[in-house]
C-alpha cells in the first residue's frame, strides 16, 4: 500500500513530530495540482482543509470594490496555505489564487479534527504549529499595512 508518510516527514512544518502523530496525519493527505490562475478557495467557503505547497506560487488575496483583488501573502514552496480548518466557523478568510502551476499536499481538516479529538497529544501540537503559524502571517501582514498606509516622514513633525 502506497502511503504518503515519507512526503509528509519531509516537511519542515511537521519536523520533530512522532513518528505516529505523522502516520495519522498523512492518512488524511492527498496529492493535488492544480493549474496556473485556479482559484482553490474563495473567502467564506467552508475550510476543511490546507495545503503544504510543494510546487509553485499561491497567492491569498482579498476583493475590494473598487480596486479589485489585493494580495496579501505570496506562499511558495514548503509554506502551508490556510488555518482556517482548525478553529469554528470553519470558513475561508481570503481568496486562494495560483499564481503558477502549483503541486502542493492537501490535508483533510476534518479528517485531522477528528484524529486530534482522539489524540490530544496530536491536537496539541498541530494548535502550537498553527499558532505560530498565525502569528507571522499577522506580523508580516502588519509590516505591509504599515508600508502602504505608514506616514513616510523626513523630517520630525
Amino acid at each position: 500500500m502506497h502511503t504518503l508518510e515519507p512526503i509528509v516527514a519531509e516537511v519542515e512544518f511537521f519536523r520533530g513530530l512522532k513518528r505516529e502523530h505523522l502516520a495519522l496525519i498523512a492518512g488524511c493527505a492527498s496529492n493535488v495540482r492544480y493549474e496556473a490562475g485556479a482559484f482553490v478557495g474563495r473567502a467564506g467557503d467552508q475550510a476543511d482543509q490546507f495545503w503544504v505547497i510543494r510546487e509553485g506560487l499561491v497567492a491569498l488575496e482579498l476583493f475590494a470594490p473598487g480596486r479589485g483583488a489585493i494580495t496579501i501573502s505570496t506562499i511558495s514552496e514548503g509554506d502551508v496555505v490556510g488555518f482556517s480548518w482548525l478553529l469554528p466557523p470553519y470558513q475561508l478568510h481570503f481568496d486562494i489564487h495560483t499564481l503558477t502551476v502549483t503541486r502542493a499536499l492537501l490535508f483533510d481538516g476534518r479528517c485531522l479534527r477528528g484524529k486530534c479529538e482522539t489524540d490530544p497529544d496530536l491536537g496539541y501540537e498541530l494548535l502550537n504549529r498553527f499558532s505560530r503559524l498565525i502569528v507571522r502571517r499577522i506580523q508580516a501582514m502588519t509590516l505591509q499595512l504599515l508600508d502602504v498606509y505608514g506616514e513616510h516622514r523626513t523630517e520630525p513633525a
